[in-house]
């Protein structure tokens, strides 16, 4: 941060004069006399103030530190009581204060904070075994205060209620994590998480949109490890199939395993439905019938020369 030493600089060295002015847009010390450039790109080791608005009190806002988290119980705005510093002279008295005061202050806490402790926790692991956002898991952490507030977590275990708000808001964002996927990260039953998402989407109002099968198709294709022209065979194929409306009423994953499969057919490369079903998660009797459907009305046959 640049500041002016206004304060120490009493007048000019060149001319001698003392009406010296500090120039916020260039963060030069400027003597209006002469012109004479006294200082420039001073290094302020205070606060960090910031006035946009001079005429409006602007320059009595100011602001310092990182910025709030969610992701944090006390959103990264409390204090630790630090160790007195040898160079400051206490009483016995005082210092014995101090160290009581550095030993209760972890152990001193509520019930809310407790519990958004460990689960706040719980998420950013789990968050980042998926590479996940910091966009994503902020609003989770959003997603299970307003929870907390609205006593939604009473009767149900924190982990399914954390797990179905990771959830909630990797949809929102479009971020491809499927149930199974969480439901074995935290150790729960995607039974029990699919309830905690749907109570939080019914009493929070979110409002989330069916997930595309071109979210899964790259996910997929890292999985399979196939070529850059399969997967955009495979996403030129989806959106055929989106114009004749064969995805509607469809699972995504499964629309996004076949047309992955079948782009490997095209290209030659050797995968089997099972390997896409396991790609996937989903059963190959799955992949087979997608296939199936899509292989007529595509007109697969004609076009690719692929046999059923």
């Amino acid at each position: 941060m640049v500041i002016s030493s206004e304060a120490n600089v009493k007048k000019c060295p060149h001319c001698g004069s003392k009406d010296l002015k500090y120039d916020k847009v260039t963060n030069e010390l400027v003597c209006q006399n002469c012109g004479y450039v006294i200082e420039s790109d001073s290094i302020d080791y205070g606060r960090e103030w910031r006035a946009f608005e001079e005429e409006k009190g602007g320059e009595e806002k100011g602001r310092m530190g990182l910025p709030l988290s969610y992701t944090k119980y006390d959103k990264g705005t409390s204090t630790v009581i630090g160790k007195a510093s040898e160079s400051i002279k206490l009483s016995n008295s005082n210092r014995r204060t101090f160290y009581k005061l550095r030993k209760w202050q972890p152990r001193i806490s509520t019930a809310f904070e407790r519990n958004l402790k460990f689960a706040l926790t719980e998420l950013r692991h789990v968050s980042n075994q998926f590479h996940v956002s910091n966009i994503i898991q902020e609003e989770a952490a959003k997603m299970y205060r307003e929870a907390i507030n609205r006593r939604l977590v009473r009767g149900r275990s924190m982990d399914s209620v954390v797990a179905g708000a990771l959830y909630a808001a990797a949809r929102k964002n479009r971020k491809p994590i499927t149930l199974d996927e969480i439901s074995e990260a935290f150790g729960i039953e995607k039974k029990e998480i699919g309830k905690a998402y749907r109570l939080l989407c019914r009493e929070l109002g979110i409002k989330i949109l069916p997930t595309s099968p071109k979210d899964y198709v790259y996910k997929f294709a890292a999985v399979l490890n196939v070529s850059n022209k399969t997967i955009n065979d495979a996403i030129k194929l989806l959106d055929e199939a989106e114009k004749k409306g064969l995805i509607s009423g469809k699972g995504p994953m499964g629309i996004a395993a076949a047309v992955l499969y079948i782009a490997t057919l095209i290209n030659r490369e050797k995968k089997t439905q099972r390997d896409a079903a396991k790609a996937a998660g989903i059963t190959e009797v799955t992949i087979r019938n997608r296939y199936k459907e899509l292989y007529t009305a595509l007109n697969l046959k004609e076009r690719y020369k692929i046999e059923e």
